[in-house]
């Protein structure tokens, strides 16, 4: 056992736990679909997977950095800015990456950021959130924000890809 799993917090191994069983759902929902409609926004009010992808793909790793592992960031391959939060999204007009990049990056790395979480000691859950604004006042400890980072916000954007699988007549994932 590592010294940082002696010290891991109970909450750190719930956030992780669940956040690989979100990860199985993404990968159910997004494999799948065809690299050709990937991008394709099928209803204006129905994002499509590539933005759903790589808006959640920004955020590993600022939670690296909020649970003190800056150590495993990963370079992002693709511009943040297409992806942060209140960016538009629209149909595939070249600013997207291709889904083998989107996923590429998504997946693997969101299994390092999970691994990770699991060994977070409980003082460091129990920190005040250093972000600003909103997601202090909603998340005021860093285990709160990680939590809704890794699971609520991850699940809330995976319900965008499953409607537009069902806008495009893919059917749900199970």
């Amino acid at each position: 056992m590592s010294p940082a799993a002696a010290t891991s917090s109970p909450f750190a191994a719930a956030i992780s736990a669940c956040g690989m069983m979100s990860l199985d759902y993404a990968k159910a929902l997004l494999e799948p679909i065809p690299v050709a409609v990937f991008a394709h926004l099928a209803h204006p009010q129905v994002n499509h997977p590539a933005f759903c992808t790589g808006h959640l793909a920004i955020y590993l790793n600022r939670v690296l950095d909020l649970v003190g592992r800056k150590d495993l960031a990963l370079a992002l391959p693709f511009d943040e800015a297409t992806f942060k939060a209140g960016s538009p999204c629209v149909e595939q007009d070249g600013r997207y990456p291709a889904k083998s990049v989107l996923l590429g990056y998504f997946l693997p790395h969101s299994v390092t950021v999970l691994e990770a979480m699991a060994e977070v000691p409980a003082e460091r859950l129990a920190a005040p959130n250093p972000m600003e604004g909103r997601m202090k006042e909603m998340f005021p400890t860093v285990g709160a924000a990680t939590n809704f980072l890794l699971n609520n916000h991850v699940m809330m954007h995976l319900g965008q890809v499953s409607a537009w699988r069902r806008v495009m007549g893919l059917g749900s994932a199970f």
